[in-house]
Protein backbone atom coordinates (compact mmCIF):
# COMPACT_ATOMS: atom_id res chain seq x y z
CA UNK A 1 0.00 0.00 0.00
CA UNK A 2 1.24 3.33 -0.79
CA UNK A 3 2.80 5.53 2.10
CA UNK A 4 5.89 5.51 4.33
CA UNK A 5 4.15 3.57 7.20
CA UNK A 6 2.25 0.46 6.70
CA UNK A 7 -1.02 0.73 8.93
CA UNK A 8 -1.90 -1.80 11.54
CA UNK A 9 -4.92 -4.01 11.35
CA UNK A 10 -7.40 -3.75 14.06
CA UNK A 11 -9.27 -6.86 15.18
CA UNK A 12 -10.58 -6.47 18.59
CA UNK A 13 -13.72 -4.86 18.91
CA UNK A 14 -16.07 -3.50 22.10
CA UNK A 15 -19.16 -2.01 20.24
CA UNK A 16 -22.51 -3.75 20.25
CA UNK A 17 -22.57 -7.01 18.68
CA UNK A 18 -25.62 -9.54 17.41
CA UNK A 19 -25.19 -12.82 18.98
CA UNK A 20 -25.90 -16.17 16.49
CA UNK A 21 -25.74 -19.55 17.19
CA UNK A 22 -24.25 -20.89 13.57
CA UNK A 23 -21.44 -23.34 14.48
CA UNK A 24 -20.21 -24.11 10.70
CA UNK A 25 -19.98 -19.90 10.37
CA UNK A 26 -17.33 -17.96 11.39
CA UNK A 27 -17.29 -13.87 10.67
CA UNK A 28 -13.97 -11.75 10.97
CA UNK A 29 -13.77 -8.03 11.27
CA UNK A 30 -10.59 -6.02 10.66
CA UNK A 31 -9.89 -2.17 9.78
CA UNK A 32 -7.89 0.44 9.17
CA UNK A 33 -8.17 3.34 11.79
CA UNK A 34 -5.90 5.37 9.60
CA UNK A 35 -8.59 4.88 7.04
CA UNK A 36 -11.13 4.41 8.21
CA UNK A 37 -11.85 1.40 6.15
CA UNK A 38 -12.28 -2.29 6.96
CA UNK A 39 -13.24 -5.67 5.63
CA UNK A 40 -15.67 -8.21 7.08
CA UNK A 41 -15.41 -12.10 6.36
CA UNK A 42 -17.49 -14.97 6.16
CA UNK A 43 -15.93 -18.12 6.47
CA UNK A 44 -18.05 -21.37 6.14
CA UNK A 45 -17.15 -24.92 7.70
CA UNK A 46 -16.41 -27.45 5.25
CA UNK A 47 -17.84 -24.57 2.75
CA UNK A 48 -21.04 -23.83 1.29
CA UNK A 49 -23.13 -24.09 -1.52
CA UNK A 50 -24.24 -20.31 -3.09
CA UNK A 51 -25.61 -18.31 -5.31
CA UNK A 52 -25.01 -14.55 -5.96
CA UNK A 53 -27.62 -11.60 -7.61
CA UNK A 54 -25.64 -8.98 -9.15
CA UNK A 55 -27.76 -5.35 -9.69
CA UNK A 56 -27.32 -1.92 -10.19
CA UNK A 57 -25.31 0.36 -11.78
CA UNK A 58 -21.58 -0.43 -11.05
CA UNK A 59 -20.80 -3.27 -9.03
CA UNK A 60 -17.67 -4.93 -7.87
CA UNK A 61 -17.78 -8.11 -7.37
CA UNK A 62 -14.74 -11.57 -7.96
CA UNK A 63 -14.98 -14.62 -8.16
CA UNK A 64 -18.90 -15.07 -7.52
CA UNK A 65 -19.26 -17.37 -10.42
CA UNK A 66 -18.29 -20.46 -8.78
CA UNK A 67 -21.42 -21.85 -6.76
CA UNK A 68 -19.39 -22.98 -3.50
CA UNK A 69 -17.60 -21.41 -1.79
CA UNK A 70 -15.44 -21.71 1.50
CA UNK A 71 -15.24 -18.06 2.41
CA UNK A 72 -16.75 -14.28 1.36
CA UNK A 73 -15.49 -10.89 1.97
CA UNK A 74 -17.13 -7.63 1.74
CA UNK A 75 -14.90 -4.58 2.15
CA UNK A 76 -14.44 -0.61 1.69
CA UNK A 77 -12.10 0.45 -0.72
CA UNK A 78 -13.69 0.03 -4.24
CA UNK A 79 -11.80 -1.67 -6.15
CA UNK A 80 -8.48 -1.45 -4.61
CA UNK A 81 -10.61 -3.36 -1.54
CA UNK A 82 -10.96 -6.69 -4.10
CA UNK A 83 -6.94 -7.14 -2.82
CA UNK A 84 -8.71 -7.78 0.83
CA UNK A 85 -9.91 -11.73 -1.07
CA UNK A 86 -6.16 -12.85 -1.74
CA UNK A 87 -5.61 -11.95 2.33
CA UNK A 88 -8.70 -13.93 3.00
CA UNK A 89 -7.00 -16.98 0.62
CA UNK A 90 -4.08 -16.73 2.23
CA UNK A 91 -5.17 -17.49 5.67
CA UNK A 92 -7.04 -20.34 4.79
CA UNK A 93 -4.07 -21.98 2.57
CA UNK A 94 -1.87 -21.05 5.85
CA UNK A 95 -4.32 -23.42 8.20
CA UNK A 96 -4.01 -26.14 5.57
CA UNK A 97 -1.23 -28.73 5.62
CA UNK A 98 1.70 -28.39 3.27
CA UNK A 99 1.41 -29.73 0.05
CA UNK A 100 2.24 -29.56 -3.96
CA UNK A 101 -0.10 -27.96 -5.42
CA UNK A 102 -1.00 -26.29 -2.44
CA UNK A 103 -5.26 -25.89 -1.28
CA UNK A 104 -7.08 -23.57 -3.69
CA UNK A 105 -9.58 -21.97 -1.22
CA UNK A 106 -12.67 -20.60 -3.21
CA UNK A 107 -13.20 -16.53 -1.83
CA UNK A 108 -15.77 -14.44 -3.24
CA UNK A 109 -15.59 -10.78 -2.76
CA UNK A 110 -17.50 -7.42 -3.00
CA UNK A 111 -16.32 -4.18 -1.73
CA UNK A 112 -17.79 -0.73 -1.62
CA UNK A 113 -16.68 2.94 -2.38
CA UNK A 114 -16.12 4.50 0.92
CA UNK A 115 -13.27 7.15 -0.10
CA UNK A 116 -15.87 10.03 0.70
CA UNK A 117 -13.88 12.82 2.57
CA UNK A 118 -10.51 11.14 2.98
CA UNK A 119 -7.51 12.54 2.05
CA UNK A 120 -5.22 9.47 2.32
CA UNK A 121 -4.72 6.12 0.36
CA UNK A 122 -5.81 3.57 2.58
CA UNK A 123 -7.52 0.41 2.08
CA UNK A 124 -8.23 -3.12 2.37
CA UNK A 125 -5.38 -4.77 1.44
CA UNK A 126 -4.26 -8.45 1.75
CA UNK A 127 -2.67 -8.01 5.13
CA UNK A 128 -5.89 -6.61 6.76
CA UNK A 129 -7.90 -9.49 4.83
CA UNK A 130 -5.63 -11.86 6.21
CA UNK A 131 -6.04 -10.64 9.57
CA UNK A 132 -9.64 -10.65 9.62
CA UNK A 133 -9.69 -14.50 8.44
CA UNK A 134 -7.05 -15.27 10.62
CA UNK A 135 -8.73 -14.16 13.81
CA UNK A 136 -12.42 -14.91 12.75
CA UNK A 137 -15.09 -16.82 15.45
CA UNK A 138 -18.08 -18.01 15.45
CA UNK A 139 -21.28 -16.62 17.81
CA UNK A 140 -20.95 -13.10 16.74
CA UNK A 141 -21.41 -10.25 14.52
CA UNK A 142 -20.25 -6.06 15.16
CA UNK A 143 -22.65 -3.91 13.87
CA UNK A 144 -22.91 -0.22 12.61
CA UNK A 145 -19.87 1.08 11.76
CA UNK A 146 -17.71 -2.17 12.16
CA UNK A 147 -15.77 -3.71 9.57
CA UNK A 148 -16.66 -3.42 6.07
CA UNK A 149 -19.29 -0.95 7.18
CA UNK A 150 -16.44 1.23 8.80
CA UNK A 151 -16.82 4.14 6.46
CA UNK A 152 -19.83 3.17 5.11
CA UNK A 153 -22.58 5.71 4.05
CA UNK A 154 -24.51 3.69 7.35
CA UNK A 155 -23.14 0.94 8.57
CA UNK A 156 -23.39 -2.99 8.64
CA UNK A 157 -26.14 -4.98 10.18
CA UNK A 158 -27.53 -8.50 10.60
CA UNK A 159 -30.47 -10.48 11.76
CA UNK A 160 -30.69 -14.18 12.78
CA UNK A 161 -33.88 -16.59 13.25
CA UNK A 162 -33.72 -19.79 14.41
CA UNK A 163 -37.17 -22.28 12.91
CA UNK A 164 -36.67 -25.62 14.50
CA UNK A 165 -33.29 -27.30 13.39
CA UNK A 166 -33.14 -24.17 10.48
CA UNK A 167 -31.12 -21.69 11.13
CA UNK A 168 -30.89 -18.88 8.92
CA UNK A 169 -28.76 -15.17 9.29
CA UNK A 170 -28.59 -12.48 7.02
CA UNK A 171 -25.75 -9.51 6.69
CA UNK A 172 -25.80 -6.03 5.21
CA UNK A 173 -23.29 -3.55 4.02
CA UNK A 174 -25.53 -0.18 3.74
CA UNK A 175 -23.67 2.44 1.37
CA UNK A 176 -26.75 3.16 -0.62
CA UNK A 177 -27.62 6.16 -2.63
CA UNK A 178 -31.51 5.99 -1.17
CA UNK A 179 -32.40 6.30 2.18
CA UNK A 180 -33.62 3.53 4.99
CA UNK A 181 -36.80 3.36 5.75
CA UNK A 182 -38.60 1.25 8.67
CA UNK A 183 -41.77 -0.39 9.08
CA UNK A 184 -43.82 2.12 10.02
CA UNK A 185 -42.56 4.00 6.21
CA UNK A 186 -40.70 6.72 8.71
CA UNK A 187 -37.40 7.94 6.40
CA UNK A 188 -34.23 6.95 9.09
CA UNK A 189 -31.16 8.78 7.26
CA UNK A 190 -29.95 11.52 6.35
CA UNK A 191 -32.72 14.98 6.63
CA UNK A 192 -35.42 11.92 7.61
CA UNK A 193 -37.41 13.25 4.48
CA UNK A 194 -38.93 10.55 1.68
CA UNK A 195 -36.39 10.67 -1.39
CA UNK A 196 -40.04 11.12 -3.50
CA UNK A 197 -41.00 14.34 -1.59
CA UNK A 198 -37.46 15.58 -2.19
CA UNK A 199 -37.90 14.52 -6.35
CA UNK A 200 -41.01 16.63 -6.09
CA UNK A 201 -39.44 19.45 -4.47
CA UNK A 202 -36.47 19.77 -6.93
CA UNK A 203 -38.58 19.19 -9.95
CA UNK A 204 -41.03 22.24 -8.44
CA UNK A 205 -37.78 24.31 -8.44
CA UNK A 206 -36.40 23.04 -12.05
CA UNK A 207 -33.26 21.68 -10.37
CA UNK A 208 -31.13 18.44 -12.48
CA UNK A 209 -30.85 15.79 -10.93
CA UNK A 210 -27.43 14.26 -9.95
CA UNK A 211 -28.92 10.85 -9.31
CA UNK A 212 -27.13 9.12 -12.43
CA UNK A 213 -23.37 8.96 -11.60
CA UNK A 214 -22.39 6.03 -11.66
CA UNK A 215 -20.26 3.57 -8.80
CA UNK A 216 -20.34 5.62 -5.21
CA UNK A 217 -23.31 3.46 -3.84
CA UNK A 218 -23.39 -0.35 -2.78
CA UNK A 219 -25.62 -2.40 -0.52
CA UNK A 220 -23.81 -6.02 -0.17
CA UNK A 221 -25.91 -8.84 1.46
CA UNK A 222 -25.47 -12.56 2.75
CA UNK A 223 -28.12 -14.57 3.47
CA UNK A 224 -26.84 -17.82 5.24
CA UNK A 225 -28.69 -21.07 5.91
CA UNK A 226 -28.06 -24.59 7.52
CA UNK A 227 -31.38 -25.65 5.51
CA UNK A 228 -30.42 -27.88 2.02
CA UNK A 229 -30.82 -26.35 -1.04
CA UNK A 230 -30.10 -27.12 -4.61
CA UNK A 231 -28.73 -24.05 -6.91
CA UNK A 232 -31.69 -23.33 -8.57
CA UNK A 233 -33.37 -22.84 -5.18
CA UNK A 234 -30.72 -20.79 -3.92
CA UNK A 235 -30.87 -18.79 -6.94
CA UNK A 236 -34.80 -18.05 -6.76
CA UNK A 237 -34.26 -17.29 -2.86
CA UNK A 238 -31.86 -14.84 -3.62
CA UNK A 239 -33.85 -12.17 -6.20
CA UNK A 240 -36.91 -13.12 -3.92
CA UNK A 241 -34.71 -11.48 -0.69
CA UNK A 242 -32.76 -9.12 -2.99
CA UNK A 243 -36.20 -7.42 -4.48
CA UNK A 244 -37.87 -7.47 -1.09
CA UNK A 245 -34.87 -4.66 0.24
CA UNK A 246 -36.27 -1.97 -1.98
CA UNK A 247 -38.86 -2.07 0.89
CA UNK A 248 -36.63 -0.84 2.78
CA UNK A 249 -34.23 1.18 0.92
CA UNK A 250 -35.65 3.91 -1.43
CA UNK A 251 -34.90 3.83 -4.37
CA UNK A 252 -32.87 0.88 -4.88
CA UNK A 253 -30.73 -0.91 -7.16
CA UNK A 254 -29.97 2.57 -8.86
CA UNK A 255 -27.46 3.31 -11.34
CA UNK A 256 -25.18 4.88 -8.68
CA UNK A 257 -25.53 1.39 -6.59
CA UNK A 258 -23.63 -1.80 -7.04
CA UNK A 259 -25.55 -4.22 -5.26
CA UNK A 260 -24.91 -7.85 -4.20
CA UNK A 261 -26.45 -10.22 -2.66
CA UNK A 262 -25.23 -13.75 -2.36
CA UNK A 263 -27.37 -16.45 -0.77
CA UNK A 264 -25.25 -19.48 0.53
CA UNK A 265 -26.17 -22.81 2.12
CA UNK A 266 -23.91 -25.38 4.51
CA UNK A 267 -26.50 -28.29 3.57
CA UNK A 268 -26.85 -29.58 6.95
CA UNK A 269 -30.58 -29.76 7.55
CA UNK A 270 -33.88 -30.56 5.95
CA UNK A 271 -36.96 -29.18 7.06
CA UNK A 272 -40.39 -30.33 6.32
CA UNK A 273 -41.83 -27.20 7.33
CA UNK A 274 -39.84 -24.82 4.86
CA UNK A 275 -40.10 -27.14 1.94
CA UNK A 276 -41.23 -23.73 -0.25
CA UNK A 277 -38.78 -21.57 -1.15
CA UNK A 278 -41.40 -18.97 -1.52
CA UNK A 279 -42.09 -19.04 2.09
CA UNK A 280 -38.25 -19.28 3.19
CA UNK A 281 -37.64 -16.25 1.04
CA UNK A 282 -40.45 -14.60 2.76
CA UNK A 283 -38.66 -15.30 6.36
CA UNK A 284 -35.36 -13.96 4.89
CA UNK A 285 -36.74 -10.94 3.48
CA UNK A 286 -37.53 -9.95 6.74
CA UNK A 287 -34.62 -10.84 8.05
CA UNK A 288 -32.75 -8.53 5.31
CA UNK A 289 -35.14 -5.74 6.35
CA UNK A 290 -34.11 -6.38 10.29
CA UNK A 291 -30.71 -6.56 9.03
CA UNK A 292 -30.86 -3.30 7.17
CA UNK A 293 -32.54 -1.44 10.39
CA UNK A 294 -29.34 -3.15 12.33
CA UNK A 295 -26.92 -1.36 10.16
CA UNK A 296 -28.32 1.73 11.87
CA UNK A 297 -26.05 0.65 14.61
CA UNK A 298 -29.21 1.17 17.06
Amino acid sequence: MPGRDAPVPVTGFTAPCLEIDFPRLSIGFAEYDEGPTGCTVFLFDEGAVTAVDVRGGMPGVVESEYQFHHAICFAGGSLHGLEAVSGVRAALTAKSAPSNPPPLPLVAGAIIFDWFNRKNYVYPDKTLGEAAARTASAGRFFYGRRGAGRWAGVGQGGAFREIGATKIAVFTVVNALGDIVDREGRIRTRDHRHPYDKLEARLARGSKSRSDRVGRHTTLTLVVTNQKWNQGELNQIGRQVHASMARAIQPFHTTRDGDVLFTATTGEVENRRLKSTTDFGLIASELAWDAVLNSLGE
